[in-house]
């Protein structure tokens, strides 16, 4: 028989050539923050997205009654009968929790940007993207069809340069991550939002990393600007920060009634287990109710930061639970995270294509449950930028 997947060795060779193959590891403890087992060692955890330290937590004795009540699997569409009381009632606490009139629940957060942008958007429509966007508004943009026009990372003149030059008679939108997720750095949003204002674009910007964190109610990088209302459509994921899953889109009532009719990510899809809108609801009375969470978290960021940066790494302007500590090579960025590894700290090294060619790093990523002490140990055990 011929085989018609040969070429994938050779793909898989160059990858390995290149430093850029993956491996799957499996992790073999809870979701807690500081800590994890992979692959049968335990790590101090700097790879997690549970900024809070809440996603080992949510699950509670409730909950497990409330399975055993309503099941586990949706079973259809949530336009068909996947919708259920608890998914509602989801929604009406996101959108109480950001400050908007309705929110809309996707599959997952890739899911809500993909779907989102594609449907918003067509072939006679004009995107600007940031050049450091997540990968679900990349695709986003090129689902819908219309002319995607990439500004360099947080440039405002930029982007500013672009939209004068643009004479297209379209809808015009402006997309982009409110935190970014490898490099760590926020979006100028209150400049952006005077851009799409003067050119009268849409504003979309997807709040994933920052939803919990920033902005005085934890509402994420829009409310950290002052920018709310500026932001036609704002993105967020209940998976990182919240500590559970699923996407969800806010803003005006005709923005989710129109989303929930043509964003094919959210119909085409079976809607999540209403479980996991249980804990989405325990996650928002977290952020709610204990505001010294993200406080916490972000003073020790920036205690991190400043010990980074005594060492010799260059950190971002505008920084944030997220720290990238630059390296460029991708061979040299997985030596440096196996040595990490060695000496019991799991920092991810993170390689094209998940960032540019030749700007590999290491990302530390910060939760709450990560004490004083441990961050002075993970310094101490990154050492200076220059050294082997």
């Amino acid at each position: 028989m011929r085989d018609v997947l040969s070429w994938i060795d050779d793909d898989l060779q160059q990858l390995r050539q290149a430093d850029l193959l993956r491996t799957l590891a499996v992790r073999e403890s809870p979701q807690r923050g500081e800590r994890i087992v992979l692959n049968g060692r335990e790590y101090a955890n700097f790879g997690s997205n549970d900024y809070l330290g809440i996603a080992g937590t949510l699950l509670t004795e409730a909950h497990l009654i409330t399975a055993r009540e309503i099941g586990w699997g949706a079973g259809a569409s949530p336009l068909v009968t996947g919708r259920g009381s608890l998914h509602a009632a989801l929604e009406q606490q996101l959108a109480k929790f950001e400050g908007t009139a309705a929110a809309l629940l996707f599959p997952t957060g890739y899911a809500a940007n993909s779907g989102t942008i594609a449907a918003l958007m067509g072939k006679d429509d004009t995107i600007f993207s940031d050049a450091l966007n997540h990968a679900s508004i990349i695709d986003g943009c090129r689902l819908s069809g219309a002319k995607t026009i990439v500004y360099r990372h947080c440039d405002v003149d930029h982007l500013r340069e672009l939209l004068a030059a643009t004479k297209s008679p379209g809808r015009k939108l402006i997309a982009t991550d409110g935190l970014f997720s490898m490099d760590g750095d926020l979006a100028p949003l209150d400049r952006i939002a005077e851009l799409a204002e003067q050119h009268g674009a849409m504003l979309l910007v997807d709040e994933a990393h920052a939803t919990g964190v920033f902005g005085e109610n934890g509402r994420g990088a829009s409310e950290h600007f002052g920018v709310e209302r500026a932001v036609h459509i704002r993105v967020g994921t209940l998976s990182k920060a919240l500590g559970s899953h699923g996407g969800f889109v806010v803003g005006e009532q005709r923005l989710i009634d129109f989303l929930a009719n043509r964003a094919r990510s959210y119909f085409f899809s079976t809607a999540g287990p209403e479980l996991v809108a249980a804990t989405g609801l325990e996650a928002l009375k977290i952020v709610h109710d204990q505001p010294q969470r993200r406080h916490e978290l972000l003073a020790r960021a920036e205690q991190l930061r400043e010990q980074f940066r005594a060492q010799g790494w260059p950190m971002p302007e505008r920084g944030s639970q997220i720290i990238p500590l630059r390296i460029g090579d991708p061979g040299e960025t997985m030596r440096r995270a196996a040595k990490l590894r060695e000496l019991g700290f799991l920092v991810p090294g993170i390689r094209p294509p998940s960032v540019p060619a030749g700007q590999s790093l290491l990302r530390v990523s910060l939760t709450w449950r990560h004490d004083e002490a441990l961050l002075a140990r993970l310094a101490a055990a990154v050492g200076p930028k220059t050294a082997s």
